[in-house]
């Protein structure tokens, strides 16, 4: 019969890696936020296909883990679906910069940084979250959780005034089309921290 001491040394790789993908994810949030306020720089992709790079060895990693693994310290279902959901931050921030990289010239009246300073929050939120995971302390889940929902109530504010611009009138049907595919990226980004954090919540929820 496995110790507690057994289960939770197995369970420690797990965690390690999860806090390297959120430590990712982050890190693609602030590079985005700090693009979007120097605006006069010409961007570079670097610091988003790195952070990208750090993620896909991270999941690779909890991949492998869960099939050389006989003990894990929750659900394998709950493992694949928070990795899943930390990976995702990071592919929707350097798609936004990606595409923010060739239209620059373009959205020179619109300034994203707010929006992206939400992100960057909501992100960092997901990495206590991950953090908090091996404590499977509800309370503190419970707070950063609330402290998340709010976060992206304030970003999809933010977002629905953005919308204004586009029904503005004062665009033409390129640049209508242009801004509403950034706002939809933008928003899914958030929205990919948003989910994550409910995985983490959830599994405190289940295991607590």
């Amino acid at each position: 019969m496995f110790s507690l001491q057994t289960i939770f040394g197995q369970g420690k790789q797990f965690y390690a890696l999860f806090n390297e993908a959120a430590d990712a994810a982050y890190d693609s949030t602030k590079a985005l936020h700090a693009m979007l306020k120097e605006r006069e720089r010409q961007p570079s992709m670097e610091p988003f296909k790195h952070a990208r790079q750090r993620e896909r060895v991270a999941s690779d990693k909890i991949s492998q883990a869960l099939v050389d693994s006989f003990i894990t310290p929750f659900e394998r279902e709950d493992i694949e679906a928070l990795g899943s959901a930390l990976y995702k931050i990071p592919k929707q921030v350097e798609r936004f910069a990606d595409r923010y990289a060739l239209a620059q010239h373009r959205l020179t009246g619109i300034d994203f940084a707010p929006r992206a300073a939400m992100l960057e929050q909501a992100a960092g939120v997901v990495v206590d979250m991950v953090r908090e995971l091996h404590t499977l302390r509800l309370e503190p889940m419970k707070s950063l959780n609330d402290r998340l929902r709010v976060i992206e109530m304030e970003a999809d504010r933010l977002i629905l005034e953005l919308h204004r611009d586009i029904y503005s009138g004062n665009l033409d049907a390129g640049e209508m089309f242009l801004l509403k595919e950034f706002f939809e990226i933008m928003e899914k980004a958030i929205d990919r921290c948003r989910e994550a954090g409910v995985v983490a919540y959830e599994i405190v929820l289940k295991n607590s």
